[in-house]
């Protein structure tokens, strides 16, 4: 794979509900990159499984990963609960895995010229996706909090949920997340902490952007 010189390529590795995704997007706009939530891909292939078992082998997955375009990961059906089961599933596979790395290899590295760079965020982005990226940043908010948001997202889009079913779930997510054997999740050294537990978005993504836009002029 050919790698672009000089671009921006910015590594977010976050839990469940700690406003990663969010984050992303908000650098993504300011600085003109192109933008990959790595957890929609297995969200994708996750709702294949359960939409096609038969079908489902990794020269399938390959094939539609091959064609895959990033527009296409914004299908709200991805957001349903039965597939985000299927995708912490999915997500153990090494096989798999290997199949979507060399994609959001070319994602961080190989971005359209249309853009600066590329922004990726994730559970294993700084550990194994982009490794020498230009900005690590490891976003995270304490379980309480996070169950919080997820729950009010829920309760807006009509979700029959409680919060203390939410808090379940997020939390049996995070050991999944950190307990794989594969791309496990964890903070790196070299990455920046943020804790979002107490801040809002705005001010999350100005302490980001302070970071940034520092290191981009030195």
């Amino acid at each position: 794979m050919k790698k672009r010189k000089n671009i921006i390529t910015v590594a977010i590795d976050s839990p469940a509900a700690a406003g990663g995704g969010t984050q992303a997007q908000l650098i993504a706009k300011q600085y003109n990159l192109l933008h990959l939530d790595t957890g929609r891909i297995y969200r994708m292939i996750g709702k294949i499984k359960l939409d096609n078992p038969k079908k489902f082998n990794y020269s399938y997955i390959k094939k539609k990963i091959k064609n895959l375009k990033i527009q296409n990961l914004g299908n709200k059906s991805l957001l349903s609960d039965k597939v985000a089961i299927s995708a912490s599933i999915i997500a153990k596979d090494k096989k798999i895995r290997n199949i979507v790395h060399n994609f959001q290899q070319k994602c961080a590295y190989s971005p359209p010229l249309k853009f600066a760079g590329s922004v990726l965020d994730g559970r294993d982005i700084i550990t194994v996706q982009v490794k020498d990226a230009m900005f690590k940043f490891f976003i995270t908010a304490s379980l309480k909090e996070r169950a919080k948001r997820r729950y009010k997202e829920l309760k807006k889009n009509n979700k029959k949920v409680t919060l203390n079913i939410v808090f379940k779930s997020l939390k049996n997510r995070d050991k999944s997340d950190r307990e794989r054997k594969y791309g496990p999740l964890k903070k790196t050294k070299d990455s920046i902490l943020i804790n979002t537990t107490k801040l809002s978005k705005k001010a999350c993504f100005k302490k980001i952007k302070a970071i940034m836009d520092w290191k981009l002029k030195t």
